[in-house]
């Protein structure tokens, strides 16, 4: 039990390291990537709303 004690502490350690060495994005860089990300799933969103609407008739059309 102490030896899991011991290697979780290490573990959150080295973490908070590795966390110190991150190069994180300015919030000019940060903003301009979640309009991107943003405009990426409105995109994909209307594609395939658009897709279904399509394939609904169609099969709505083939049943009747």
């Amino acid at each position: 039990m102490a030896n899991v004690v011991k290697s979780s502490g290490k573990f959150l350690k080295d973490v908070s390291t590795e966390m110190k060495r991150v190069s994180w994005p300015k919030r000019k860089e940060l903003v301009r990537y979640t309009g991107v990300v943003i405009a990426t799933v409105a995109f994909i969103a209307v594609f395939f709303a658009i897709a279904d609407y399509g394939i609904s008739t169609l099969i709505r059309f083939i049943l009747n």
